[in-house]
């Protein structure tokens, strides 16, 4: 699965809302380019779950406000492409662990690797000192305390792990949102807020800098 450039490759999936937070994959690849040295494709692929062309991506992207129902395989595709070396970020948008995704979306995980699969990272779990440090674990975002979702801060991200490597990466934090802006506004920020992105990515693509 491994390419000659890193393409960041959101799934489209038949259920729900796919197609969220327009302007954070241009912002995190502005981010991946600013930072790293690694090379990149310049815009996202589109990539649906029901087709053998995921297994040309070694990251992808899954998010949605809505219900998460997969076809039969949609299903399998999903099941083999993190059992089989992938990396796939999922990120409810609704930052709300009773909300309908986080609901529907565990619902599909726990019938596809079992209800005990996903699990808590530690905060000093590998992904949090990949590129940047946050010895605290997950960055918090501003979503997590508007009056919107469950109004709660959550202090940890959950994965399912595979030969010792993260292999789906699993967040109520709404990152998406968090990174939903034009680049060129980053410089108006105090302190970058998609370096967690950097670090997700390069542990996906197996690249330490600890």
């Amino acid at each position: 699965m491994k390419g000659a450039k890193f393409t960041f490759a959101r799934l489209k999936y038949t259920s729900g809302d796919w197609d969220t937070d327009q302007r954070m994959p241009a912002n995190v690849l502005n981010s991946l380019l600013e930072y790293t040295t690694i090379p990149l494709e310049s815009e996202e692929k589109v990539v649906s779950l029901s087709s053998s062309e995921l297994f040309n991506f070694p990251f992808c992207y899954l998010s949605g406000h809505k219900l998460v129902q997969f076809t039969q395989q949609e299903a399998k595709n999903f099941k083999s492409y993190v059992l089989n070396g992938g990396f796939v970020f999922v990120d409810d948008c609704n930052h709300d662990i009773d909300g309908l995704f986080a609901k529907s979306f565990e619902a599909q995980i726990n019938s596809l690797f079992g209800a005990t699969a996903l699990k808590k990272i530690p905060n000093n779990h590998a992904i949090y000192s990949s590129f940047f440090e946050f010895k605290k674990g997950p960055p918090t975002t501003s979503f997590e305390l508007n009056g919107w979702g469950d109004d709660l801060v959550h202090d940890y991200l959950k994965s399912i792990e595979v030969n010792g490597r993260i292999g789906l990466l699993y967040s109520n934090k709404d990152y998406g949102c968090e990174w939903d802006y034009d680049f060129r506004n980053k410089r108006f920020l105090a302190e970058d807020n998609t370096k967690f992105a950097v670090n997700i990515i390069l542990y996906a693509m197996g690249v330490n800098n600890s």
